[in-house]
């Protein structure tokens, strides 16, 4: 019986997909991560500066360190403290008999402490001091077996006597496999070479050479001629390798009379290997210390270049205006500069909307006004051909005129008004005296309207102090205001009436009031006056006023103060009255406080 085989695909409990589309989307989705968290500009820039710092650090580590000094310093301890027993242990054992010293003991005797006899000197030429080889080859095996350390002995003359390296091991039997004929050893991995190299290089700066001598002198060696004068002598090298040797010379002596020399030293690697395995764990903790930086860095960069992503995202949406109001991710409940720009650009963006808004309803203002005095003034030039006497004739030419200097006007503060913005923002703010300021404009105002009559205008400050009176701004613009308000207050105001213009210093501001004694202004049109395009001229005017005023003026005068970080305001002069009776109006009042320089 035959066991059929289902080949449909793996389906997961949850997913309902074959396992291979669930292996997708997961290299898909950690795909997405990576470019968004791991791969961006910003990340990467913390990681590799998080990551210089500990390369620098471990590589300081690893090139100072402070551990190989220290073993090497032990090393040459240990190495004299072993060569001192082995000589002295070669000395009792392995050199000639007591009775073939033919040593002149008053020649010992005048021995000062720390000297010996040294073969080159004349009174050693009678004695002989030999070792035996014979007898301290057993020694030296038994000795030095154990540390894995070469020993040389030479003679008084530096000849070569015993090396622990060409000793065998008793009556043991070695057997050692033999290279075949012709054929050659393996060349080392480059990882090594490139390992040896450096070692060398780092290395031969400050320490010499090792040369193998073998069979010849051993004179050769600095340390081994000072141990055959008598002095006990330490020398650290490198071989070709790289690999650092430990040599240190003791003199073999016996009463003080030294009969040669025991030369030490290490293998080559002993200690290498030991600081190889040192590094090779502090290269490990840096391994692992760079794997938690790299995934702490990604978890700052996320907080970061997440955030900045979708922030820069929004500011896309914006630009192209993809939306009617895009908005921008709202992260200024964190207390960091993250915060500080989300809030910025949401600012920015509902004040440029804002101004969006505002522009979109200007041009549709705009646009009602000037159809009204086009549609007069087309009615009029239509009515024109159909007047039959002079009268008719000469009342439409009043109307067309009248009409073609209001579109005029109201063209004129249009574009001013438009312009405002850009004017005040190129130019740059000065002091301006606003004493001298607001005395010349009444000046021009009292100059100009003499021969008119109509209300009388003062100037009144409060200080006499000549520096009271400072502002920072725009004098041109600063004088538009107070030129719009002052001429406001004259239309307004009773023909034998008075406009004061009063300007009082306070702590940190410059106040400067216009009063007039005109009706006032109605409590529900304090804040719609400063509308664009907005007349209410009450019972100040009649037909005559009609058409006069664009409705920009205090909207400009508004615009003005408000780029100066200044503040204008209307309201009411009264006066009480009995008990139980409402205020007076006696006239209204224009505001405008700036900050004093």
């Amino acid at each position: 019986m035959t066991a059929e085989i289902d080949e449909r695909p793996v389906v997961t409990a949850e997913a309902g997909e074959p396992q291979g589309g669930l292996v997708r989307r997961f290299l898909s989705g950690l795909s997405r991560f990576a470019t968004i968290h791991v791969f961006t500009s910003l990340t990467r820039r913390i990681i590799v500066l998080n990551l210089a710092a500990l390369i620098v650090l471990v590589s300081g580590i690893l090139l100072l360190n402070q551990f190989r000094e220290g073993l090497i310093d032990a090393r040459v301890s240990s190495l004299t403290i072993q060569g001192e027993i082995i000589a002295g242990a070669i000395a009792a054992s392995a050199t000639a008999d007591n009775d073939a010293i033919n040593v002149d003991p008053d020649k010992l005797l005048e021995l000062q402490t720390g000297q010996s006899m040294s073969p080159n000197d004349d009174s050693y030429e009678g004695t002989e001091f030999s070792i035996n080889p014979e007898k301290v080859a057993p020694v030296l095996r038994r000795l030095i077996s154990p540390t894995g350390t070469r020993a040389r002995i030479y003679d008084r003359d530096g000849s070569l006597i015993v090396d622990s390296s060409h000793l065998d091991s008793g009556n043991q039997i070695l057997a050692f496999d033999l290279p075949p004929p012709n054929e050659q050893a393996p060349a080392a991995p480059w990882y090594e070479t490139v390992w040896q190299q450096i070692n060398l290089w780092l290395s031969s700066h400050d320490l010499p050479r090792y040369q193998e001598l073998g069979g010849a002198n051993g004179r050769g060696y600095p340390e081994v001629a000072a141990a055959l004068a008598g002095q006990a002598t330490r020398i650290v090298r490198v071989n070709d390798q790289g690999e650092l040797i430990v040599s240190v010379a003791v003199p073999i002596q016996r009463y003080r009379s030294v009969h040669g020399a025991l030369l030490l030293s290490t293998q080559g690697g002993d200690i290498d290997n030991i600081v190889h395995a040192e590094r090779l764990a502090i290269v490990r903790v840096f391994l692992v210390a760079a794997g938690v930086t790299i995934l702490l860095s990604i978890l700052l960069a996320s907080t970061i270049a997440a955030p900045l992503r979708r922030l820069a995202d929004a500011a896309d949406r914006v630009r192209v205006g993809v939306r009617s109001r895009p908005q921008i991710p709202d992260f200024s409940q964190r207390r960091d500069e993250i915060g500080h720009l989300s809030q910025a650009l949401r600012d920015m963006t509902s004040a440029l909307f804002v101004r969006i808004e505002a522009i979109e309803s200007f041009a549709a203002d705009v646009s009602h006004e000037i159809k009204n005095p086009l549609t007069s003034l087309r009615s009029a030039v239509e009515t024109l051909p159909l007047a039959r006497t002079d009268d008719a004739k000469a009342r439409l030419m009043g109307i067309i005129q009248h009409d073609v200097r209001r579109l005029d006007r109201l063209i004129s503060d249009i574009s001013d008004a438009s312009r405002l913005d850009a004017e005040l923002a190129r130019q740059d703010a000065s002091p301006v005296n606003l004493r001298q300021l607001l005395s010349t404009i009444v000046g021009i105002v009292r100059d100009s309207h003499a021969t008119e009559g109509g209300p009388e205008i003062k100037l009144e400050f409060n200080s006499n102090d000549r520096d009271a009176f400072f502002v920072l701004g725009h004098d041109g613009r600063l004088g538009q205001v107070f030129n719009n308000l002052i001429d406001n207050a004259r239309s307004f105001c009773r023909k034998d009436g008075v406009v004061r213009v009063v300007a009082k210093r306070r702590k940190d501001a410059v106040e400067v009031a216009i009063e007039d004694d005109g009706p006032g202004i109605r409590p529900d049109q304090f804040e719609r006056i400063f509308e664009r395009f907005y007349t209410d001229r009450g019972d100040a005017g009649g037909a005559d006023t009609f058409g006069q005023n664009s409705g920009l003026g205090l909207s400009i005068s508004k615009q003005i103060v408000e780029a100066h970080k200044g503040k204008i305001w209307a309201e009411n002069r009264t006066k009480q009255g009995a008990p139980g009776e409402a205020a007076t109006v006696l006239g209204a009042r224009f505001v405008v406080r700036l900050p004093a320089r």
